[in-house]
């Protein structure tokens, strides 16, 4: 079942085109900016290709749920996530998708490379990203600001974080000979199904108590995209040069869960997306009056709802 869509790329890319028409730019800058729009058009395409996949064998079964473009911020650190694919072993799938053009090495240190305009040149590694970003999502699940997946929709469980990195299918990667066993984790973009099929036909006999039911998955998956927190770049800024009106995109989607300032006892907020009580964990579904404490990050029914607090003023 699709959770979220990806996030377009094309209000980033227009305030960049209209940075390039500038005059006032020095010639570095504005190559710069040419190869930011490149990256970002090679990405789109990489996240195009790999949701594609998704949705093409999990978009529409109800025993795996799909959120694209996921951000979240957990004490002043953000994880951008590109695809998360959920089933109902509990099993969060985290895939950094990448487009590469000329190709891509690794060598037997796990050290990247990838070739641009047929030179070789070094790059951050995704397998340690996507790490990175599954760090961060632990720790979300952790310090309870993230829901958890509950069996028979009471007993809660830790999901387990896998980790993937999908890549473009037209790219060329260059493996070491020296076998690398985190390499396992960069696929092409066709190859998803049968990798995520067959790790799901290889969970032991015993797993099947942690299948949690259909509706648990959706109650899951939603809770999951509320944490959703859009960003905007200050393109501009990043460039170095002066801005103007218009310079800063933001992303296209919305927060999932809109954030007040504080509860409200006479304007409660409504459920965007089915979840559950952080206090007594009742089911609050989709439109249901309910308080979204925003210093916790966590829904409350109305007969938990937290007392109101005054709103500190930082201005």
């Amino acid at each position: 079942m699709l959770i979220t869509g990806a996030d377009g790329h094309d209000v980033d890319i227009a305030v960049l085109d209209r940075l390039l028409l500038r005059r006032d730019l020095p010639t570095l800058i504005r190559q710069r900016i040419e190869r930011e729009i490149r990256n970002i058009r090679a990405g789109e395409r990489a996240e195009r290709d790999a949701a594609y996949q998704i949705e093409l064998y999990f978009g529409q079964s109800e025993n795996w749920a799909t959120i694209h473009d996921l951000r979240i911020e957990v004490d002043g650190l953000a994880a951008q996530m590109d695809h998360l694919i959920i089933n109902r072993f509990a099993e969060v799938w985290v895939c950094e998708s990448k487009s590469f053009a000329e190709g891509v090495a690794i060598n037997e240190h796990g050290e990247w490379s990838r070739r641009w305009r047929g030179h070789w040149e070094g790059m951050p590694s995704p397998i340690e990203q996507n790490r990175r970003h599954m760090h961060l999502l632990t720790r979300a699940f952790d310090e309870g600001l993230a829901p958890v997946p509950r069996r028979l929709g009471f007993a809660p469980m830790k999901p387990r974080l896998r980790s993937l990195v999908v890549v473009s299918d037209n790219a060329t990667i260059k493996r070491p000979r020296t076998k690398i066993d985190e390499l396992e984790q960069v696929i092409k973009a066709e190859q998803l199904k049968t990798r995520l099929f067959d790790a799901f036909d290889a969970n032991p006999a015993r797993d099947m108590l942690r299948v949690i039911g259909k509706e648990g998955l959706n109650t899951f998956a939603r809770g999951l995209a509320a944490l959703h927190t859009p960003t905007a770049v200050d393109w501009a800024a990043k460039f170095g040069v002066a801005g103007q009106p218009g310079d800063t995109a933001s992303t296209v989607r919305e927060p999932v869960a809109p954030v007040p300032n504080a509860p409200q006892r006479d304007k409660p907020w409504h459920v965007k997306y089915d979840g559950t009580c952080s206090t007594c964990g009742r089911q609050l579904r989709t439109g249901t009056e309910a308080v979204w404490l925003r210093s916790e990050r966590k829904m409350y029914c109305l007969d938990c709802r937290p007392p109101v607090r005054p709103v500190t003023d930082t201005t």
